[in-house]
């Protein structure tokens, strides 16, 4: 039976970045993947921002690998020519009851790191964004956007240059955690056996069914799934913003708020739609939320100015109006440092976090104590 050194679940943006960083150490790496190409999924449809850390608990994982991964992520563009721009971001409270929250925030991301944000007058950020309308704002100028496809092309490129592999179409059925490693089979147009020493499970919306079809996995390590679907509708021409604009965090996501694209191009999103199965249909029906919550800021919004864009599905480990949770990294290992380390609910910030979240995955993998990570969310246990 073939025997692997490291195998990564999954081809997204994580996968990709973790796929890396273990053939950068001297690891033999394959990545599997259900599809026919990278980043098909959660890393094709989102914003592409590059955050700051604003909106994360301190010592959580999303604050700590947020900052670090920022920083990590544009010396790697700079490097390696990937289109990107530091726009700034503008947070703004839109109603004098909303100003408390947003200094609530800005105290939350001093204490992340986050050094450098600025709290304006509604006359300030006038000023700064002449279309934008608020009570105050809170300037972000390392907040940024990224050609995510051109992104994870290099780190594709990075893993290959390394001696490492994708496996397109080939999607993992089920495994068992042995003394020796881990006993995959996968499927696809020739399905294979084989084992690996190591196998990383970032398979994004559909990491707990993989977890789950590993036996040998804790059934009570592997946290719920929810489904929060986000619709973008785009406006016609040139965007009245030079930065981003968020307004306020609510209802599960950080609200409808406005992008720019490399191009200038804006689009609004996304919103927030808890749902049971995943469908990347847009209903244009929900536009009609999308101008009242953008009015909000955007008084001078037109009617019949949006167009539906496209949406994307999250992989939440929070249930609907519950609190919001960490990113969970759970490794369970059978015999020193052989076994599955799962990555859970890698919403956003997991564009920003990827390189420091797979330096994260490296280290557990090289028999780097947990207890090193002074994180709640990183679990590691010895069966």
């Amino acid at each position: 039976m073939e025997v692997l050194d490291a195998v990564v679940i999954g081809a997204g943006v994580v996968g990709l970045a973790i796929g890396r960083a273990l053939a950068l150490a001297g690891r033999e790496v394959v990545i599997l993947e259900k599809a026919a190409a990278i980043g098909t999924e959660t890393s094709s449809r989102n914003s592409e921002v590059i955050h700051a850390g604003l909106y994360y608990s301190p010592g959580s994982l999303k604050g700590g690998l947020c900052v670090a991964g920022r920083a990590m992520l544009y010396d790697y563009c700079e490097r390696n020519g990937i289109p990107y721009r530091r726009c700034g971001k503008l947070i703004v409270a839109t109603s004098d009851g909303q100003v408390q929250q947003l200094a609530s925030l800005h105290a939350g991301a001093r204490a992340n790191g986050v050094d450098d944000l600025a709290f304006l007058r509604h006359d300030e950020v006038h000023s700064l964004e002449p279309e934008v309308r608020c009570a105050a704002g809170l300037l972000s100028p390392s907040s940024g956007i990224i050609d995510s496809h051109a992104y994870m092309l290099s780190l594709h490129g990075d893993i290959e240059a390394a001696g490492g592999m994708i496996s397109f179409e080939t999607p993992v059925l089920d495994g068992r955690l042995q003394e020796d490693g881990v006993l995959l089979r996968t499927g696809g147009a020739e399905g294979v056996e084989f084992k690996a020493g190591l196998v990383v499970n970032s398979a994004g919306l559909c990491a707990q069914k993989v977890a789950r079809s590993i036996e040998g996995v804790p059934d009570d390590a592997i946290p719920p799934l929810h489904l929060a679907k986000g619709s973008y509708f785009t406006l016609a021409g040139r965007s009245p913003f030079k930065r981003l604009v968020y307004p306020m965090p609510s209802g599960g996501g950080l609200g409808v708020h406005a992008t720019l694209d490399l191009a200038g191009h804006v689009r609004f999103g996304p919103d927030v739609e808890w749902v049971e199965n995943i469908d990347y249909s847009i209903d244009p029906d929900r536009g009609a939320a999308f101008y009242a919550a953008i009015r909000e800021y955007w008084p001078a919004l037109q009617d019949a100015a949006l167009m539906p864009a496209y949406s994307g599905v999250r992989p939440k480990v929070d249930r609907p109006g519950g609190p919001r949770t960490d990113f969970i990294v759970h490794a369970s290992f059978k015999a020193g440092e052989r076994g599955v380390v799962s990555l859970y609910g890698i919403e956003s910030p997991g564009l920003t976090c990827s390189l420091a979240l797979a330096d994260l995955v490296v280290g557990i993998a090289s028999g780097q104590s947990c207890q090193s990570q002074p994180r709640a969310n990183v679990h590691a246990i010895s069966l």
